[in-house]
C-alpha cells in the first residue's frame, strides 16, 4: 500500500498528539476534509475550531489561546495564510506567541490551479523576525517537527507539506526532538551539493542514483529547517563543493536559495550556485506530476540540470 498523504499523517499526528497533551487544540479555516482534521473533530469536539473562512480572525484567535497556555496548531492552507499575513506578525510573532502553522498545499496543488498553488510561503515566512521555518521530508519527519514545534516557547514555528503522498510514515513511530536549525546529510559526495527542501529530497536522491554512471558523487542534504538555516552545515558546503544546488517547491524570488545565496555571497564563496524552484509567474493548473516536470522539478529535471553543469564545467577546463 502507499504511504499516507501529508494531510492524512497531519490529522493522525494530530490526535497523537491531543491524546499525550491536553493543552493542544486544532483550528482550520472551513479546510476540515483538506487539511485532514475530519477525524480530529469526531475524537476531539471540543478542541476543534473551524473558524470559517476567516483565516485572520484564526491566527488571532490563535494567539490569544497561546497567551493563555494554550498550544493551538493552526492548519491553514499556504496560500490562504497570505490572508493572515498582517496577523502572523502582529498578533502572534510581535507577541512571541508559539503558535504552530501547519500548511497543507504548500507548492503545487495540482489541478485546484493558480489559486491554491502554496508558492510564496517560503518567502513571506522567512522574513518574519522569530518565525521558524521548516519543511519535513517524510510523514516520519513531519512528527519529529510537530514535537519539536511544541517544545518551543516563545515565538512561532510553521511546517509546510505538500498535496502529496509522505513517502514515509510509521503509525507506531516515534518522535525525535530535532535541534533547532538543523539539517541532515541523506548522502554523502564530492562533485555537487544539493540542498533540498522538503519531500525534494527524495527528488535529489533519485536524481543522484541516475547520476552514479556518470561517475558522478552527489551529495544530498535536508534542508528541513529553512529559518534558521545550519550554518555549520553551510560553511562546510562553501568549503567543500564548486557547486551547489537548492531545490524547493516554492517561488524562487525570495525563497530558500536566495536564503542560501545571500549567505554565501557574504561569506566569500567562490563558487556556482544554481537555485531551482518555481517561476516568477502564475503557474497554471495541471496535475502534480505534470506541473513539477514541465517546471524541471521532477527527477528528470533536476537531472538534466545537473548535466548541464557538468558540462560548463568541462568546457571550462578544455
Amino acid at each position: 500500500t502507499p504511504p499516507p498523504s501529508f494531510q492524512d499523517v497531519f490529522g493522525k499526528l494530530a490526535i497523537e498528539i491531543a491524546k499525550n497533551r491536553e493543552d493542544t487544540v486544532c483550528i482550520t479555516a472551513a479546510m476540515r476534509e483538506g487539511t485532514g482534521l475530519v477525524p480530529f473533530s469526531k475524537e476531539f469536539p471540543d478542541r476543534y475550531y473551524d473558524v470559517g473562512i476567516a483565516e485572520g480572525h484564526g491566527v488571532t484567535f490563535a494567539s490569544g489561546l497561546a497567551a493563555q497556555g494554550i498550544r493551538p496548531i493552526a492548519a491553514i492552507y499556504s496560500t490562504f495564510l497570505q490572508r493572515a499575513y498582517d496577523h502572523i506578525i502582529h498578533d502572534c510573532a510581535i507577541q512571541h506567541l508559539p503558535v504552530i502553522f501547519c500548511m497543507d498545499r504548500s507548492g503545487i496543488a495540482g489541478e485546484d490551479g493558480p489559486t491554491h498553488h502554496g508558492a510564496l510561503d517560503i518567502a513571506y515566512l522567512r522574513c518574519v523576525q522569530d518565525m521558524i521555518v521548516t519543511a519535513p521530508k517524510s510523514g516520519n519527519e513531519l512528527r519529529h517537527l510537530m514535537y519539536t514545534a511544541l517544545n518551543i516557547k516563545d515565538k512561532p514555528f510553521s511546517i509546510r507539506y505538500p498535496k502529496a503522498n509522505s513517502v514515509e510514515f510509521d503509525e507506531e513511530g516515534q518522535m525525535e526532538l530535532l535541534s533547532i536549525g538543523s539539517w541532515e546529510i541523506c548522502r554523502q559526495g564530492e562533485d555537487i551539493a544539493i540542498l533540498a527542501v522538503g519531500p525534494m529530497v527524495y527528488t535529489a536522491l533519485a536524481a543522484a542514483e541516475r547520476l552514479l554512471d556518470m561517475n558522478l558523487e552527489i551529495e544530498v542534504v535536508n534542508c528541513r529547517f529553512i529559518k534558521p538555516m545550519d550554518i555549520a552545515c553551510l560553511e562546510n558546503i562553501k568549503n567543500k563543493f564548486n557547486n551547489i544546488i537548492t531545490i524547493e517547491e516554492g517561488t524562487i524570488n525570495g525563497g530558500f536559495g536566495d536564503g542560501v545565496s545571500s549567505w554565501l555571497l557574504e561569506n566569500g564563496y567562490k563558487g556556482h550556485l544554481k537555485r531551482l524552484g518555481l517561476p516568477d509567474l502564475f503557474v497554471e493548473h495541471g496535475s502534480r506530476d505534470h506541473l513539477l516536470k514541465s517546471l524541471g522539478l521532477d527527477e528528470e529535471g533536476l537531472v538534466s540540470t545537473i548535466k548541464s553543469i557538468r558540462n560548463l564545467e568541462e568546457e571550462s577546463t578544455v
